[in-house]
């Protein structure tokens, strides 16, 4: 039975992977008419109503130009300094090929943490997501100024795999210098054929992995596919295509060669899941009937309906949300630490700001943050 695939047009948002090598020269720096052309199939894309997130490689590379520094393998602090001065000069070409356009850019540079961690994680997807309601273009990266070789991902394919379950995007696109996944690497098998639909990774799409081809870029055909185990266990399909060509997303569009991994789920049942049966509860937040109809009715839950807490929670932390009675009904990620949730239970959300002393989340548990673990009783 074929994999159903759809296209970048038909996806509601779409994170978008490109590698060093597609985007800097390493003599003469910056590939401006192809950063031009990729803007150009951006903006296309988001007339469609597609909301775009870019994981842009290229700060150490573009910086080493800048630095005149050697070929080969750099020492971490040159690595360092190079992401230092490339990740300006990265930032200003995104910027001014999407204004073009008249679409803003929106830097973000993360680490490992930022992902791994419930509290910076969470801090991570709201701006990512603000940036998205307002209609920016995040530009995302890994901020190589302070990554250590320990704690780091080494590559830009896992970390877009890890936005792309932040954000809960249904497509994620790598784009490199290598079309698709195949039966060999095509660099040394000449007999190697492309593998265009991969409706699961199986132990033996595991081992067609090769390494890197390009000295520009720390990801090979390994990390993709370690970026293919994140992205479709979490309700992501992912693509692998070329981005050597112009307009590497229009050619996608147009039926262009690729290979297709078929999401395992959808993001929002995925995500779901994931919270309501993989995550011990922090603490339990009592409701009144009225946040109890709330919540069944799909929204989020605000502080006014909340009765009591249980626990010493921290904000990013699972709590199973109960009835008066003690009945479970749902789990998700409280927006506030326990201390701070106990001075606002009860209160309106234009309260929180004059209560807190900061402008806090509306909500206490977000909808996007929470699953309904009970059936509604029947009246």
């Amino acid at each position: 039975m074929p994999v159903k695939r759809k296209k970048p047009s038909g996806c509601k948002r779409i994170v978008i992977k490109i590698g060093s090598a597609l985007l800097v020269d390493r003599k003469s720096g910056l590939k401006k008419a192809w950063l031009d052309a990729i803007c150009e199939d951006i903006a296309a894309l988001r007339k469609t109503g597609v909301e775009v997130l870019v994981v842009s490689s290229g700060a150490i590379a573009m910086g080493r130009t800048v630095l005149d520094l050697p070929s080969g393998i750099l020492k971490l602090e040159e690595s360092q300094a190079a992401a230092a001065v490339g990740q300006i000069a990265l930032a200003r070409a995104w910027t001014e090929s999407l204004s073009f356009h008249s679409i803003v850019a929106g830097q973000i540079l993360l680490t490992l943490g930022d992902t791994e961690e419930r509290r910076r994680y969470l801090n991570g997807r709201e701006t990512m997501n603000q940036l998205l309601k307002l209609g920016a273009v995040p530009i995302i990266n890994e901020n190589d100024t302070v990554a250590t070789t320990e704690i780091r991902y080494g590559d830009n394919d896992r970390l877009a795999a890890r936005v792309a379950t932040m954000v809960g995007a249904d497509l994620l696109i790598l784009l490199s210098d290598i079309d698709g996944l195949y039966t060999a690497p095509p660099h040394l098998d000449p007999d190697a054929k492309l593998i265009e639909e991969i409706p699961a990774i199986t132990p033996e799409i595991d081992a067609m992995a090769g390494g890197p081809a390009s000295e520009l870029s720390r990801g090979g055909m390994r990390t993709k596919i370690d970026a293919g185990k994140i992205a479709t266990s979490a309700g992501c399909a992912m693509i692998i295509a070329s981005g050597k060509p112009d307009h590497p997303l229009a050619l996608i569009e147009a039926g262009g060669r690729h290979s297709w991994f078929t999401a395992s789920g959808n993001p929002s049942t995925a995500r779901k899941t994931w919270i309501a049966g993989k995550l011990q509860p922090a603490g339990r937040i009592r409701v009144d009937e009225g946040a109890e109809k709330a919540l069944f009715s799909g929204k989020s839950l605000l502080p006014a309906g909340v009765r009591e807490l249980e626990g010493d929670f921290s904000r990013g932390d699972t709590v199973a949300i109960v009835t008066m009675a003690g009945t479970e009904i749902a789990r998700g990620l409280s927006a506030y630490d326990a201390d701070e949730a106990r001075q606002i239970l009860g209160k309106k959300s234009s309260e929180i700001a004059e209560i807190l002393g900061y402008a806090g989340r509306s909500a206490m548990v977000h909808r996007d943050d929470l699953v309904m673990t009970a059936a509604r009783e029947k009246a």
